[in-house]
């Protein structure tokens, strides 16, 4: 019986959206409840935008209709994940501890990074070529390994980092699963698509519970964020793989495949670089907390979080639609152009917000 399941599951993967959904559904009144009972929750403070007690449970929820659909289902996948499962635990728990205690981002790293060996040292998922960047192909093992943990720790941390207004980093996240279950689905690497696809039905609930609910209002907290940044770091590293081995078929393959997946996650890369150079600048610590992030300055000329949410979703479709359709130019001259065009909306956004400043 769990075979025929699984067998059907294989045929149309994209079921799982609605059944992660549901599953989630069912879920999310208990989560809050709990949240609540036992104090899980957000105060009000001078970095939020929010008012009332907040529980910040919505990323056990993302994850527990995620694990437990991927074990109703496709069992069968749990002995293809390997070591995974313990990454994301550890991430998890790394994300609760820092919710609840509000840990120093020295020991957040370490968390993350303990986490990311069991992706990249353990799972061997890893960024093992440069697509002839500098003239560079084949990666020796340990700038492999070098270069793969930062990437896991800027996609990590730039993804807690645009958590910032209501719906956006689960709107970019259903976004971004969407198109890497998609792609995974059309080059027949299914087992990729199951999962991506469980996580978008997953993400879809809490993002109803975070935008629209009034009662039953939750955040997915770092517990959620982190664990979609060790997601989507995942699908990344699979994504460039398969297209450095060519293993996709012909008409799905991007010779630049790690400046679309660049094109795809502007808006939290970008904009986390951004900050970092410009505290840097100021000779702040990159770790200190500000109000500069993009989702910040949109606030400042006075959108909504939900139209926030939707600015930079356009943004995102916009960069990902340009990525796809220059798929096949050089990895440097994408990457240029890309941050070219994010730099030129910045500079215009800073020019809107001066405007509005100097009519104060």
């Amino acid at each position: 019986k769990m075979n025929y399941l699984y067998n059907f599951i294989q045929q149309f993967p994209y079921l799982l959206i609605l059944f992660s959904f549901l599953l989630g559904k069912a879920f999310m009144p208990s989560v809050v409840r709990i949240a609540k009972k036992h104090n899980f929750v957000v105060k009000p403070n001078k970095r939020t935008t929010h008012k009332g007690l907040i529980p910040y449970t919505g990323g056990f929820d993302i994850f527990i209709s995620f694990i437990f659909t991927i074990l109703i289902f496709c069992f069968p996948l749990m002995e293809e994940l390997q070591y995974i499962p313990i990454g994301i635990f550890i991430i998890l728990m790394t994300g609760f501890i820092d919710d609840l205690l509000n840990i120093k981002p020295t020991s957040k790293i370490l968390g993350e990074f303990v986490a990311g060996i069991f992706l990249i040292v353990f799972s061997d998922i890893r960024i093992t070529n440069f697509f002839g960047v500098f003239g560079i192909h084949e990666l020796p093992l340990s700038i492999s390994y070098i270069f793969s943990f930062l990437v896991f720790l800027l996609m990590v941390n730039s993804i807690n980092l645009i958590d910032g207004v209501d719906g956006l980093a689960s709107g970019l996240g259903i976004f971004y699963n969407l198109f890497f279950g998609i792609y995974f689905h059309l080059t027949g690497n299914v087992s990729l698509a199951i999962i991506a696809y469980t996580l978008t039905g997953s993400l879809a609930v809490f993002f109803i519970y975070n935008v629209f609910s009034k009662k039953n209002k939750v955040f997915m907290g770092d517990t959620g964020s982190l664990f979609l940044g060790f997601m989507l770091t995942f699908y990344l590293f699979e994504f460039c793989e398969m297209n450095a081995s060519h293993s996709v078929p012909q008409s799905m393959y991007m010779a630049a495949a790690p400046a679309v997946a660049i094109c795809v996650l502007i808006v939290p890369l970008y904009d986390t670089l951004r900050v970092i150079v410009t505290r840097i600048k100021k000779g702040v610590s990159p770790f200190k907390a500000d109000k500069n992030h993009i989702h910040h300055l949109l606030l400042k000329i006075g959108f909504s979080h939900r139209q926030v949410t939707f600015v930079l979703l356009t943004v995102t479709a916009f960069f990902t639609s340009f990525g796809l359709l220059a798929r096949q130019w050089s990895n440097l001259v994408l990457v240029f152009v890309a941050f070219l065009l994010a730099t030129g909306m910045i500079f215009w956004l800073w020019r809107v917000i001066n405007r509005k400043m100097l009519r104060k």
